[in-house]
């Protein structure tokens, strides 16, 4: 009898120990980022890795990828939470950031210390990428807010004609550093105004601000902030009369949330509103190889989100995590996985410095977009640079559609030639 029991219990030890080897093991990507405030860039990036992730059937060197959503709320202490529960979690490769700079450029130097590999497809801040060592953890492919400004100003110059910029900056960290980069931009012609506001700010004081700068000796806005106030500032705009309406140049931040439903009277009514954007356009998506199959995988995994994708909201958000998360997948296939996932980060931190190939993406095709950061080479975590960005606006079914690069003369939302 005991001999059974001997036998009953090692068979069904044997059977255990098989059931948990076979078992998939798990990579997870942390996935932090403002699902409360602004889904629509939240669910834009989601999408975009998990695409990537779907071409290789979710799978690489017998590990499964999850994308596990972690829902910032757009606060920085929820980021940090994120952070540090991503630091215990022994499944945990990296972590894919949101639309918010503020929390990255705050703890940037405890990203950095920590080994946290932190993957931006969205925030815009300067500073994120730059932490001063050679070891950096951070890696971006998305606008830059130390070349956008550049952009906008040139946009707002010479396509608009502009002479008197106001500058209309949300009061974080985020718009300090556009501020800084739009001073420099503008070189020695001066700045017709600055003005900050704070998140939650509503129409009534966005009213109030918009009168005011009309009022001054302005010709045109560059704004930058995100839906909740910008929607309230483009109609503040727009309820004014015509002739005392100014154009708004705006950051991308506008375009992460429930943005255009709230101001589609406005823009069908005329006012200019234009934004920045990398420079690939899902109006186009039929015409290149990669991006039908790229967005035909995609409506596979999210038939009810893609069934029309020119009109998906916030759609670099799409674009930018497509094209990360193939690269994150190319620096995966350079390194041996083993289940000390400290090693794995290490070991895909480095590889992504020096990426082997060429990866081909929605954007374009990179060639070492990574290298090693150094004071010298500040653009070490920049995938994207200067040539990637354009201006766009939103046409009448609320997709967005690139408008020409160079200078052109735009006369409401059209761009002509000169």
């Amino acid at each position: 009898m005991r001999l059974c029991n001997w036998l009953m219990c090692s068979c069904l030890f044997i059977c255990f120990t098989s059931v948990a080897r076979e078992a998939p093991r798990i990579l997870k990507i942390y996935h932090d980022s403002d699902y409360s405030n602004h889904h629509a860039s939240a669910l834009a990036m989601k999408m975009g890795l998990v695409t990537a992730f779907a071409e290789v059937n979710n799978q690489v060197q017998g590990y499964e990828l999850q994308l596990i959503e972690k829902d910032n709320r757009g606060n920085s202490n929820r980021s940090f939470l994120h952070i540090r529960q991503y630091l215990n979690d022994p499944d945990a490769l990296a972590v894919l950031g949101g639309l918010h700079s503020p929390p990255y450029i705050k703890y940037r130097k405890f990203i950095n210390e920590s080994g946290v590999l932190l993957l931006i497809p969205w925030a815009a801040g300067g500073p994120i990428t730059r932490y001063p060592d050679a070891q950096n953890w951070v890696f971006r492919l998305s606008v830059d807010d130390s070349k956008a400004g550049y952009t906008l100003v040139e946009h707002a110059q010479q396509s608009l004609r502009c002479e008197n910029i106001h500058l209309l900056l949300e009061n974080t960290p985020w718009g300090k550093s556009n501020e800084k980069t739009m001073r420099t931009a503008m070189g020695d012609t001066p700045i017709a105004g600055v003005t900050w506001f704070n998140w939650n700010t509503q129409y009534a004081s966005a009213k109030i601000i918009i009168r005011d700068i009309v009022t001054s000796d302005t010709d045109c806005i560059v704004f930058v902030g995100n839906a909740p106030e910008g929607k309230h500032f483009v109609n503040a705009m727009a309820s004014l009369k015509n002739q005392d309406r100014l154009p708004i140049i705006s950051h991308w931040g506008i375009t992460g949330g429930a943005f255009y439903p709230a101001v589609k009277e406005s823009l069908n009514n005329g006012l200019v509103l234009h934004f920045i954007q990398s420079c690939f356009s899902l109006r186009d998506y039929r015409h290149h190889t990669l991006a039908k199959e790229a967005v035909d995988l995609a409506k596979n995994q999210f038939p009810e989100q893609l069934v029309h994708p020119e009109q998906l909201a916030a759609p670099t958000g799409f674009i930018h995590s497509y094209d990360l998360g193939r690269l994150l997948l190319q620096g995966l296939g350079q390194i041996t996985l083993s289940d000390d996932m400290k090693s794995n980060r290490a070991q895909l931190r480095a590889a992504l410095e020096h990426l082997d190939g060429s990866v081909v993406g929605l954007l374009k095709t990179y060639q070492r977009p990574f290298s090693v950061w150094s004071t010298t080479n500040q653009d070490a975590h920049e995938a994207l640079g200067q040539d990637d960005f354009c201006m766009a606006k939103y046409d009448l079914d609320g997709g967005v559609t690139l408008l020409p690069k160079g200078a052109k003369k735009v006369i409401g939302n059209e761009a002509t030639s000169d």
